[in-house]
């Protein structure tokens, strides 16, 4: 895929509307789908075709959507992985609400929901394993 926090323009990654996000979710699951095909995994209440139709052609002009055409058929497919995405947005979160810090970000996480033993056990893993890499 491209560049991290970067779509294929080498413009840094906008953040998706829910709309647009919907639309990704089915795109990085099917890996490629028709408008049709998007349409039909989308949860109800399902928006109208051309409004899936407009919110593609949205996606692709912000760099997150490619396509290949067969005739007037077009079959879509994701230019920016859902990692990438994810990682640009988490890095966003991170920087604007917890001023760069993990520490601030797990607190406010702890603070919202009382973490089990569990969890816990898988958070230190995860740290350690960070250690050792």
């Amino acid at each position: 895929m491209i560049g991290k926090n970067k779509n294929s323009n080498g413009e840094k990654l906008r953040e998706l509307t829910r709309a647009e996000m919907e639309v990704m979710l089915v795109l990085w699951a099917k890996e490629r789908a028709l408008t049709k095909d998007i349409l039909d995994e989308m949860p109800e209440p399902k928006p109208a075709y051309n409004t899936v139709s407009t919110i593609i052609r949205i996606l692709e002009t912000k760099g997150f959507v490619g396509h290949k055409a067969y005739g007037h058929t077009h079959e879509y497919y994701p230019l920016v992985s859902k990692h990438d995405y994810t990682n640009s947005y988490m890095s966003n979160v991170l920087d604007n609400f917890f001023e760069g810090s993990l520490s601030q970000l797990v607190n406010f996480f702890t603070a919202q929901k009382s973490v089990s033993v569990k969890e816990a056990d898988e958070i230190m893993k995860i740290l350690n394993q960070s250690d050792n890499q």
